[in-house]
């Protein structure tokens, strides 16, 4: 599994990138992006306050 997500969602918060504990999170143009360094743990997705992310 690996997240995703959702741009039309995601308000840039970066409460995804802060709890993410291999870094594979950034904030590009306001938006979350997700790196290959993802390990599919599932904290970012219980983060988001707008709930623009999920597990695929």
């Amino acid at each position: 599994m690996r997240a995703v997500v959702d741009e039309e969602k995601c308000v840039g918060c970066g409460a995804c990138v802060d709890v993410c504990p291999v870094s594979a999170i950034e904030l590009k143009e306001d938006k979350a992006v997700i790196g290959e360094a993802c390990i599919g743990c599932g904290a970012c997705e219980g983060e988001c306050p707008v709930s623009a992310i999920s597990m695929e």
